[in-house]
């Protein structure tokens, strides 16, 4: 059931009871955590925190805690599934339910005691409406052959043809409408996508309780800037949530530059700017972060001579000595940066890069902290998906929720570190893959498998490092083939996952085209594939495009793949 009043017919049920909070691992989860986590601070209510990676997680620390707790939230997890058919709870058990994943389980939509959806209700749902998915059990049919001393023969049997006329016709009715059923079901659920952010969700519960906080709002703004880096969104989606975040920092941050009312050094300050869209460029030199950044490297070829040729013109045309652009930013020359938006704007409008330019937030806060909030994303996800051990597995959960604290600059800085190094090995891995013709068209969509032995493989092995490295492979692929027919194809990407039990994760990316809306038709279509093959495949990941596969079993998934969707 979508909740309409979060105030009421969430925050004030749970506010007196113990909570368990079940939070995905993803950015925007975090960001919403921390949101959740600062109001539950103000109230002092009682919660536990329980990161999940996947179902199977998610079951076990279900299982785990329900004799404790009644109430349980989660948070970028549980939409998309029947809850009640998974986790089978007890009926004094409460489900609140605040997740961007999309379509939404019609069961949950529709059950009104047990699930709670926190959801923006301005967000195109298109929920089939209730009469055309679910029907009431009719009452057994009474038995038409009431006999009566008086009726004659021939009045038994006209009203015993009658009786097989209705209920033939009540079957068919039955069969059409079952046959209806399933086809809305399909339209509905045939393609996976992402609705508003579920850190934008709560920063609007804080805004009604008039407990917004600057922080609140920057994590709400980091939460909507993780779907932008993830390609979640459309573009037209993330601009007019930006205008939305855009009017509260706008509150927040309105203090007049006079003595009286300035702020001081240390406070922290929001900004709306439109920024470069070059990855972490603030925190490295801007030649790293050029040949880094997926847009510029797709759009340059930066994998080939000729694109490293087109480079140094792109740098000569700007006017910006090789010196100054190696060295860290914040080294580089004043008067070069004063300009350098403008700069880089104009001649990378004339190397065909119109789109380099951005809406998002900056935050400030000391003499030397200013942080974008993509810096923030890249930071936070490298930290979350970090494959040296360090402890138990819910540490980079940990060390990625600290992160997003001002307090704790030292892990932003570890994150920052992190994210570089994961985007070079990610472009290092798209120039190898084109460079040696890795990706390869397979009638309906492209596939490329990365082996065992690839230097920075162990990175790929995680969903978020894995599907970042498919998209960005899918954009340069796109800008290096000539065949049309090819840019128009989506993309399956297979990483070596665990090579002691033998197993592939495998993702599957939508086309890159400029009317995207960033709808994935993969999730349903694995699921057919591992069905029709009885491949031994695991659909454990919250996205169903994302699955892990029995490396023995995946050229047949694979040849079903291509038959399903030819």
């Amino acid at each position: 059931m979508f909740v309409s009043d979060c105030r009421r017919e969430f925050y004030d049920v749970i506010i007196s009871q113990r909570v368990l909070l079940l939070v995905a691992s993803d950015v925007d989860a975090l960001c919403a955590c921390k949101i959740l986590q600062a109001l539950f601070q103000c109230d002092h209510v009682q919660y536990t925190l329980v990161p999940v990676s996947g179902w199977q997680e998610l079951e076990t620390a279900f299982l785990e805690h329900k004799d404790q707790f009644k109430y349980f939230v989660f948070i970028n997890c549980g939409a998309n599934v029947d809850l009640l058919e998974i986790l089978q709870p007890e009926e004094d058990t409460f489900f609140f339910v605040c997740d961007s994943h999309r379509p939404i389980n019609v069961v949950n939509v529709y059950n009104d005691t047990q699930i709670k959806l926190l959801v923006k209700q301005d967000d195109d749902l298109n929920v089939p409406a209730y009469d055309d998915i679910f029907r009431d059990e009719e009452d057994e049919e009474e038995d038409s052959e009431n006999e009566s001393d008086g009726s004659e023969p021939s009045e038994k049997r006209r009203r015993f043809e009658e009786d097989v006329i209705e209920r033939t016709m009540k079957r068919r009715q039955r069969r059409e409408w079952e046959a209806r059923r399933r086809e809305i079901l399909f339209d509905y659920e045939q393609y996976e996508y992402h609705g508003t952010s579920s850190a934008m969700v709560m920063f609007d519960l804080a805004w009604i309780m008039s407990k917004d906080l600057n922080d609140m709002l920057w994590w709400a703004i980091v939460g909507l800037t993780d779907q932008w880096v993830q390609d979640k969104i459309t573009q037209m989606k993330y601009v007019t949530d930006i205008g939305i975040l855009q009017r509260h920092v706008s509150r927040h941050n309105h203090r007049n530059e006079d003595e009286e009312n300035s702020l001081s050094i240390d406070c922290m300050r929001i900004a709306f700017e439109y920024d470069l869209r070059l990855a972490l460029y603030q925190h490295w030199s801007l030649y790293e972060s050029l040949c880094n950044t997926s847009y510029t490297s797709a759009s340059l070829k930066l994998w080939s001579v000729q694109g490293q040729k087109r480079l140094q013109e792109f740098l000569a045309d700007m006017g910006l000595p090789l010196k100054q652009v190696k060295q860290k930013f914040h080294s580089m020359d004043m008067s070069l940066k004063e300009n350098l938006r403008e700069m880089i704007e104009e001649s990378a409008n004339k190397f065909g890069m119109k789109d380099l330019r951005v809406q998002t937030f900056s935050i400030h806060f000391g003499f030397k902290n200013k942080f974008s909030a993509s810096d923030i994303v890249y930071a936070t996800a490298s930290l979350m998906e970090n494959v040296e051990k360090e402890g138990p597995e819910t540490t980079n959960f940990i060390k990625a929720l600290d992160s997003l604290s001002r307090c704790n600059l030292d892990k932003l800085h570890q994150g920052l570190d992190l994210a570089k190094k994961q985007l070079r090995a990610i472009q290092q891995t798209v120039a190898s893959c084109i460079c040696t013709n890795l990706v390869i068209s397979q009638g309906p969509f492209l596939y490329c498998c990365l082996m065992e032995g690839t230097p920075d493989v162990k990175l790929f092995s995680r969903p978020v490092s894995l599907c970042l490295l498919s998209k960005y492979l899918l954009k340069s692929f796109v800008c290096s083939t000539k065949s049309k027919r090819c840019k128009l194809l989506p993309l399956v990407m297979a990483a070596p996952m665990d090579v002691e039990q033998g197993t592939v994760i495998m993702v599957g990316i939508p086309p890159e085209t400029e009317s995207s809306d960033k709808k994935n038709f993969f999730g349903r279509a694995f699921e057919k594939a591992a069905d029709s093959t009885n491949a031994r495949t695991l659909h454990n990941h919250f996205d169903m495009s994302i699955i892990e596969l029995k490396t023995e079993d995946r050229s047949k998934f694979l040849d079903a793949l291509i038959s399903l969707l030819s």
